[in-house]
């Protein structure tokens, strides 16, 4: 848990430090400052899902594992939590940025809950970390993490910092179900189709981001789900 805890914290000051340096930020440069992040995105997303050697594991995964989103309305359940939080601390404006024309509490606290917690890095980090207690990778994305979270809350305000709450639970669950999916997570083909799923809806996220798209990605988040196990028959098949 070490490394979770590495991780939550970066996001957390690098989060801190983007709310002291947006004050000094015309507003005009926010749109810029998106579109360059959801090409880093991009980026990030493209590279990991080039790993993995099966092509119809991801198409399952992917179709299932937004069909069950959609059905369970995940992405509405997201906000929802995200405008809940948002309501308890609405006393303060300048914390929600509930202002006309600036990004919502909730939409920085999704979009940055999403963007760590998605993704090969967050998931084979956490796993490698639970399974071995290596924690080079999540050491790794913690510094990519810190870095986002200074830009993030530059654009989305305040609430890029809750997001590291959803980092510590979700990575945390993570590692503790290494313990108990060991038998299964040592198949290096299973975590590999596992991360390129989530690299997947990374690549969404990206979209998301420069605005070219308005994906409702956490009702792909079963995928993550299906594809430790479509791999699995596929490699008995």
């Amino acid at each position: 848990m070490f490394g979770v805890l590495v991780n939550t914290l970066a996001i957390i000051v690098g989060g801190s430090i983007g709310l002291i340096v947006k004050k000094g930020i015309p507003p005009r440069f926010s749109t810029v400052i998106m579109t360059g992040l959801g090409l880093c995105t991009l980026y990030i997303g493209i590279s990991g899902s080039l790993q993995g050697e099966n092509l119809i594991v991801l198409v399952l995964s992917i179709v299932l594992g937004v069909a069950v989103g959609t059905a369970l309305r995940l992405d509405e359940r997201l906000t929802s939590l995200g405008n809940l939080i948002e309501k308890r601390i609405a006393k303060n404006k300048d914390l929600t940025d509930n202002v006309e024309g600036k990004p919502s509490f909730t939409q920085g606290f999704v979009t940055s809950s999403i963007l760590f917690c998605v993704g090969a890095m967050a998931i084979i980090g956490s796993f490698e970390s639970g399974l071995t207690g290596d924690h080079s990778i999540i050491y790794a994305k913690s510094t990519l993490d810190f870095i986002a979270a200074i830009m993030l809350t530059v654009s989305l305000g305040f609430g890029v910092l809750f997001s590291a709450i959803s980092v510590l639970v979700y990575q945390g669950l993570l590692v503790l179900l290494s313990q108990l999916l060991r038998p299964v997570l040592d198949d290096p083909v299973t975590l590999a189709e596992l991360g390129r799923v989530g690299s997947v809806i990374i690549i969404a996220l990206g979209f998301n981001l420069m605005g070219l798209a308005k994906i409702k990605i956490a009702d792909f988040l079963p995928a993550i789900v299906f594809a430790p196990i479509i791999s699995m028959i596929a490699e008995r098949l």
